[in-house]
């Protein structure tokens, strides 16, 4: 049962277009052959191609993480950052695809039952975090805290913790009896979303709800996190403050998030979110392709209008 007093009443509805989407995510690593051994061989996505110390990987063609070598030491612990970014998949057997991976390497996973998603998380050599995601709203919602809800409830009605381990032999019967095996992520994967480490959640929530303009979902001080999103669950950003209240950015050349990109369909929304960003006080660099700003803990964002 979440404490409803500690609930905060966040609920808004989006100021962005729905169509709005994230694009591709900047992850510093240190080693080039260690870091593809993860998201390529693990995690599944295709070496698009490589200039300079950037990796471009993705599936199906399109760009989903720019891997940045050249980081001289892994992701610094308690600090404001990463705490994952999120690939979505087309399909169950797909998350299965991706277990089967990790099993035939003895790469650790943790796969996790939210109700509303599916979800096996995993760690690159420099600790950078990786979820692969499966979407399933139909299995249930997210409760309201506010009338004394669990977190999670299933569309019968019966409560769910949303963080029950899956079964994992029952998701692996999703490849049959038998499996063709997939080195690749296939078409259609994409970033669902991103989960970053901040020091206060007001504040984290005050800028992504209202001055990115994402519709406000949950902020709940007895787990120290909150979510915002368009309009269905899961969420689009995710934020937690798990690395503490003095949690500050990592010395310069530490693997972990270098930027993450939000895509905005039109160039009226565009041109929107920076008035709003302006008005804020928010920084706004101008870029060769749109315009980077940074929220309130220094995580950097990237804003690009859609092609």
């Amino acid at each position: 049962m979440i404490d409803t007093s500690e609930q905060t009443l966040v609920k808004s509805k989006p100021i962005l277009p729905l169509t709005t989407t994230l694009g591709p995510v900047h992850i510093a690593v240190t080693d080039r052959a260690k870091a593809l051994a993860i998201w390529q061989d693990v995690v599944g996505l295709d070496l698009i191609s490589e200039r300079g110390n950037a990796l471009s990987l993705g599936a199906g063609g399109k760009v989903l993480i720019v891997l940045e070598t050249g980081a001289i030491r892994p992701s610094v612990p308690r600090s404001i950052g990463l705490y994952h970014v999120a690939i979505h998949v087309p399909t169950r057997p797909d998350l299965a695809q991706m277990a089967v991976r990790a099993l035939q390497r003895n790469v650790r996973i943790s796969p996790t039952d939210h109700l509303v998603s599916e979800a096996i998380y995993l760690w690159d050599f420099d600790g950078n975090g990786i979820e692969i995601t499966f979407e399933t709203p139909w299995r249930g919602s997210l409760g309201d805290p506010e009338k004394g809800e669990t977190y999670a409830v299933t569309a019968d009605g019966e409560p769910h913790s949303g963080r029950d381990p899956i079964d994992l032999d029952g998701l692996l019967g999703e490849l049959g009896p038998s499996p063709v095996l997939a080195a690749r992520m296939p078409a259609g994967t994409r970033i669902g979303h991103v989960h970053v480490h901040v020091n206060d959640l007001h504040m984290a929530m005050d800028f992504y709800r209202d001055v990115i303009g994402f519709a406000g979902f949950l902020l709940i001080n007895s787990f120290g996190m909150g979510d915002v999103g368009l309009d269905y669950m899961p969420h689009t950003i995710a934020f937690n403050i798990w690395s503490g209240p003095n949690a500050a950015l990592p010395p310069a050349g530490s693997a972990g998030l270098r930027w993450f990109t939000i895509l905005l369909p039109d160039a009226g929304s565009f041109d929107a979110l920076i008035g709003r960003l302006e008005q804020a006080g928010a920084p706004v660099e101008r870029l060769d392709e749109g315009v980077e700003t940074r929220d309130p803990f220094g995580n950097r964002i990237r804003l690009v209008l859609a092609n």
